[in-house]
């Protein structure tokens, strides 16, 4: 461990924030307005992560990313929109795909996005429903099913858990031998990368389960290119460097990527560093979610016209809904359609299933889109739809 990494060990850019009013840039009729959104959405973020936002600028991106806002509590969306709960086989494991399991390893994180598709896991009563601390059974579930070769780990975020008990998750994995691809989802990177830094041990119990064929994948999280600090660049060559593969998601988000300069900023720098940009995602319309979410035809193009700034290496990438029915991508958009196609589906009637819709530019999710004569989207229309003064359409709790 480097002298600059003990110094960092040991300064409070490690600790957490978890109550609004240890924020002091901001005013105190900022915390009362905003106290209301925390008591129903967990506030949570590292005093490293704090130090990026630029305070004078009440729109900066990381703030919108990180901070609460008071519209977060406008009726809109749904706690669970994916409907995992239909997919939970066994405690902390969700098997939606014949090929890969989830395991939700814990119900906590580094830092809260306030965008969070499970924000359920934070709140009151809920985390130990679907986070498990106890992994024996969904090991056994997944040792059971020949059929999975890929376990994504997640959460919350595995790499808030102990670097021994993350290990012997993985040990226990790699034991199963039908399992080729272990995934790490995390934001950790971005959120603390002295997680990273600051243990040795970790860099070394990540290399030691990721084989000739059978890869141990980091999955990041990077919303923002302001997040590719040169303590995250740090980890990520790193992790590189013991043989880790790592790609990255990110979902679109109001107010902190919704821009096409800078997600082709994202993308060329995730390229020069080695980390192919994986998924951009559909902001899912869960509870709390109004004040992030950008409509499915917006996206899409913001994404078309960030990837003609990109190279061929940085925009591998595939735009989708994670819907209950599947990953579902927007694949075109032209003045009178949306094009959709399954890239993984829940049923495999499903399977590359192709669909073509009408265009709704104030669409949000699949089962707002109305399909053209001669396809079908069972999901249209079956949930009634909300829509406020803004003209903004969501589906109600």
């Amino acid at each position: 461990m480097t002298a600059r990494h003990q110094t960092a060990a040991g300064s409070p850019e490690k600790k957490h924030v978890t109550d609004i009013e240890k924020l002091p840039h901001l005013s105190q009729a900022e915390r009362v307005r905003l106290r209301p959104v925390t008591d129903r959405f967990a506030f949570r973020a590292t005093r490293y992560y704090l130090n990026l936002i630029d305070w004078t600028d009440t729109q900066d991106p990381i703030r919108r990313l990180i901070v609460p806002t008071p519209s977060e509590l406008r009726q809109w969306g749904q706690l669970d929109p994916s409907r995992e709960s239909a997919v939970t086989v066994a405690p902390g494991v969700q098997h939606k795909y014949t090929s890969t399991a989830l395991l939700l390893a814990t119900p906590m994180c580094s830092g809260f996005c306030r965008y969070c598709f499970r924000k359920r896991l934070f709140m009151d009563g809920t985390r130990e429903k679907e986070a498990v601390s106890d992994f024996s059974e969904g090991i056994r579930y997944i040792a059971s099913h020949p059929e999975i070769t890929n376990v994504l780990v997640t959460g919350g975020d595995p790499m808030v858990l102990s670097t021994r008990r993350l290990g012997s998750l993985l040990k226990k994995l790699r034991e199963i031998d039908h399992v080729r691809i272990i995934r790490i989802g995390t934001k950790t990177p971005a959120f603390n990368p002295y997680r990273f830094l600051d243990d040795e041990r970790l860099f070394d119990v990540l290399s030691e389960h990721s084989h000739l064929d059978r890869r141990l994948y980091v999955i990041c999280h990077f919303d923002h290119p302001r997040e590719l600090t040169s303590q995250a660049r740090e980890v990520i060559d790193r992790l590189i460097r013991s043989g880790v593969i790592c790609v990255n998601q990110t979902p679109i988000s109001r107010g902190i990527n919704d821009n096409a300069e800078v997600m082709a900023q994202l993308m060329n720098e995730l390229s020069y560093m080695g980390v192919p940009q994986y998924y951009f995602f559909q902001c899912r319309p869960t509870t709390g979610n109004y004040p992030y979410a950008v409509p499915i035809v917006e996206g899409y193009y913001l994404v078309e016209r960030a990837k003609a700034l990109c190279s061929g290496l940085a925009k591998r990438l595939r735009l989708v809904m994670s819907h209950e029915s599947g990953k579902v991508e927007v694949a075109g958009v032209d003045r009178r359609h949306v094009y959709l196609k399954y890239h993984r589906a829940k049923e495999a009637r499903d399977d590359h299933r192709f669909v073509v819709c009408h265009r709704n530019d104030n669409a949000y999710w699949l089962d707002e889109l109305r399909p053209v004569d001669g396809y079908s989207n069972p999901y249209f229309g079956r949930h009634q739809a909300h829509r406020d003064q803004t003209g903004l359409s969501c589906l109600p709790d």
